[in-house]
């Protein structure tokens, strides 16, 4: 609140109202015709799709199975809440990112093998720190790649544009939720920990292939 508060924004002309289904081919078009927004969207669909619920729930299930009480889930879940607010208030400190989408396929990688590796622990106060830092490194994945959304997407179409990204995460991440229990009941939440491992390491790989040719 306190840095949206300084936050100024730049007033335009009113521009003439088409029909709604106007605007979507129009909010397709534009998301088509830039080489650098659809693998934008891609990577945060996949990358914040276990993380807009399905982890929080895997973190439940992780506790059920290894018997702790719930004062342990609180300060899983309390720790990974801290290390994503720390994650927004050191990038709102730094000036500027040269290579943002590397940087970003970086904290994905980074991510990729926290959320493997949480899963195959067994230790209180590990799992505790490795939530935090798990936190602080998919919240840097989602500052950044929300900031180069709004900085490739015109102004006009970044609604649009910010409308695909929040269906890919927050509409599909529901879906996830049954499967997460299926995986944890036949195979254990180790392997779903591991699966969400598996779909950050493939957002990385676009990241730095798809993101790097755009010279991100």
């Amino acid at each position: 609140m306190a840095v949206l508060l300084t936050v100024r924004v730049h007033r335009r002309a009113p521009e003439k109202r088409e029909s709604p289904w106007k605007d979507f081919r129009a909010g397709l078009n534009h998301l088509r015709s830039k080489r650098s927004l659809v693998p934008l969207v891609i990577v945060i669909g996949l990358s914040e799709m276990c993380f807009s619920g399905p982890v929080a729930v895997g973190l439940v299930l992780f506790v059920k199975e290894h018997h702790w009480n719930a004062s342990i889930l609180g300060w899983i879940l309390s720790a990974f809440s801290v290390g994503g607010a720390a994650s927004a208030v050191v990038l709102s400190a730094v000036r500027g990112i040269r290579r943002a989408g590397l940087t970003m396929a970086l904290s994905l990688v980074i991510t990729a093998v926290l959320v493997t590796v949480i899963g195959l622990l067994n230790f209180q106060l590990v799992a505790i720190a490795i939530a935090g830092l798990l936190g602080f490194s998919s919240g840097c994945t989602m500052v950044l790649s929300n900031a180069l959304i709004q900085k490739e997407a015109e102004p006009r179409y970044l609604g649009r544009v910010t409308a695909v990204t929040t269906f890919c995460t927050l509409g599909l991440s529901p879906l996830l939720f049954p499967l997460t229990g299926l995986i944890a009941a036949g195979w254990g939440i180790g392997v779903f920990f591991a699966a969400c491992g598996g779909i950050c390491a493939v957002a990385a790989i676009i990241s730095m292939w798809r993101l790097r040719a755009a010279h991100l």
